[in-house]
């Protein structure tokens, strides 16, 4: 659905190198249990309105009610956020 509503580019990466830290790291970040595994990802949007317009079309969408149903993870620990870029080259 990202992608139909605007999105450019989808990325969802396994933590394959995430050391413990000793004041937080991501697993304190999302409170991970000894079983589970942090994933890090990120949607590219070509601006911040086509992102906005996209979040109510998709908030709006019978299909998200599907998706959030079926989601392999505690969706209340998810840290979410917009970001601009500081560099991009």
């Amino acid at each position: 659905m990202f992608k139909e509503f605007g999105a450019l580019r989808i990325v969802e990466c396994w933590a394959s190198d995430v050391p413990d830290g000793k004041v937080t790291d991501f697993r304190m970040a999302v409170k991970a249990e000894e079983n589970e595994e942090v994933v890090f990802s990120w949607i590219e949007y070509p601006s911040k309105e086509v992102r906005d317009a996209a979040n109510q079309k998709m908030m709006s969408d019978p299909r998200m009610k599907e998706f959030g149903e079926s989601m392999p993870f505690d969706g209340k620990r998810m840290i979410y956020g917009g970001f601009e870029s500081i560099i991009d080259e």
